[in-house]
């Protein structure tokens, strides 16, 4: 039983089939009953409400704070910004009527047609339209800015090919939405949320990134510019993790949001968005896991350490768990996450086997002869090394432990990108590339004509033009033409 609950399709052989298998098997999510949509379990969930209290955290430390606005917006605001509304019109999910009423043919409930809505109702997509037409009466003075507003919630885009928690109809997420007196202090804010990402990224998920901004093509609908951080999966993806948008005074303008400033003239007011989903779970599942199961960094493991007894009575299970009970106490009040699982409906193989596909960090376990010998075993799921310590003075270990499996994920994802980075200076050396998977750093002649031929022709788009990629003037790999830089391609998910 223990092989059949770690069974994974392998990596090399079907990435997209091993990372379902992954998430299904390790508890993460499954399909609804609703096309589209997923049931996030408790496990999974407790790996996002890590990532959200520690976000939530890094964004109250930076000014902001939460509110909560509604799930329905009224379909002419989403009319009053021309690009946002383009962006998402094939998306939106349209509430028409407010009510149901018993089919006469007695087989079920049909949808009244009494009941019609003045004005149709989209789920919002995303929240700039009502956000900023609730500002508008918020807003008055240039002492009411800046306003820095966070939201966590669910928005739904309709999307006809799914895959859990990375492309679903609906899903969770936090949105920024804030508003500014001058287009410097946006375009700070812009910068200062997209570091936080890129940190977050790397120092919790031990995921390394690009920080970059979009070309005109890939911004998104109704910004300006759009800054971006970019993770490179295990298969050689790329996979965008979290945006930050300077939208300028394009919604202050469709909205009529003004402010008195200083000197007593009216002025528009300057805006960002910026948001982070639960695709971040998929890009943690991708960046570490093994074909053993997750491989979740300390940091965000909701179990960072699982204690597993070994023994044939119950008499024994007294005495350890005795002997167990300070270091508990002891790794708890370090601030470290542990479970004691004492459980006897399973074995000891059986819980190990589980631990190992849940991605916790660190194992321990005692038996009988740990307990004579003062010893116990330790085995940290990374790189599956285990080994047989003294008792005296593990949860100092362990506690050190923790921090050396972070940093190893991370360099071990480093190197895989590091070692999957291509500069190249030909059109053939591109694809070329392309084919071995990566991230492909070359020359564009910046037109949205060259960009669209080489995702036709190839199905790799330009993921960002680095804040600190290479500035060297050149010839475009495609056109010839002259290139001011080169910008990161990639075929992504």
């Amino acid at each position: 039983m223990a092989k059949e609950i770690k069974e994974l399709t392998p990596r090399s052989e079907d990435y997209s089939r091993w990372y379902n298998d992954l998430v299904i098997k390790a508890d993460l999510a499954e399909n609804s009953a609703v096309r589209g949509c997923m049931v996030i379990k408790p496990y999974g969930y407790a790996i996002w409400e890590k990532m959200q209290q520690t976000l939530d955290r890094m964004f109250k430390e930076t000014g902001h704070y939460n509110a909560y606005f509604p799930l329905f917006i009224p379909k002419s605001f989403l009319s009053r910004e021309a690009d946002h509304v383009e962006g998402f019109a094939k998306e939106c999910a349209v509430v028409t009527h407010y009510r149901l009423k018993n089919n006469p043919d007695g087989t079920g409930v049909v949808v009244d047609p009494e009941a019609r809505l003045e004005e149709e109702l989209i789920v919002r997509p995303t929240s700039e339209t009502i956000i900023w037409n609730t500002y508008k009466g918020w807003i008055q003075s240039w002492r009411d800015l800046p306003l820095l507003c966070n939201q966590w919630a669910n928005v739904v885009r309709w999307e006809m090919r799914t895959r859990l928690f990375l492309r679903t109809a609906e899903f969770l997420w936090q949105e920024g939405h804030t508003a500014h007196a001058t287009k410097e202090e946006a375009l700070e804010e812009t910068e200062r949320m997209i570091n936080v990402y890129a940190t977050f990224a790397q120092e919790y998920m031990a995921m390394p990134v690009v920080i970059g901004y979009k070309t005109e093509t890939e911004r998104f609908a109704g910004a300006v510019e759009t800054y971006t951080i970019e993770a490179l999966m295990q298969d050689g993806r790329a996979l965008q993790s979290g945006t930050s948008h300077f939208l300028g005074q394009n919604f202050a303008k469709a909205f009529d949001v003004t402010f008195t400033n200083q000197q007593g003239e009216q002025e528009l007011v300057w805006a960002t968005s910026w948001g982070v989903s639960t695709r971040l779970m998929g890009a943690l599942i991708m960046t570490h896991s093994d074909d053993n199961g997750l491989v979740l960094p300390p940091h965000l493991a909701p179990i960072q350490v699982v204690i597993v007894p070994i023994y044939r009575s119950e008499e024994q299970l007294a005495q350890i768990s005795e002997r167990l009970e300070p270091l508990i106490s002891d790794l708890r009040a370090k601030g470290i996450s542990v479970k004691f699982d004492n459980a006897d409906n399973k074995k000891p193989g059986w819980k190990f086997a589980e631990y190992e596909l849940k991605g916790v960090p660190v194992r321990l376990a005692m038996g009988g002869r740990d307990l004579e010998n003062g010893t116990i075993e330790v085995m940290r799921r990374d790189t599956l090394e285990k080994e047989t310590r003294d008792f005296e003075g593990i949860a100092e270990y362990v506690a050190e432990l923790l921090e050396d499996i972070q940093k190893n994920i991370y360099q071990k994802a480093l190197d895989y990108r590091t070692t999957h980075t291509y500069v190249v200076d030909s059109y053939e050396e591109f694809k070329e590339k392309l084919d071995e998977g990566g991230f492909v750093y070359a020359h564009w002649d910046g037109t949205p004509e060259t960009e669209a031929a080489i995702k036709e022709e190839t199905k790799a788009t330009i993921r960002c033009i680095p804040l600190d990629g290479d500035t060297t003037p050149g010839v475009c790999v495609y056109s010839g033409k002259p290139s001011a830089r080169r910008v990161l391609f990639a075929r992504a998910y």
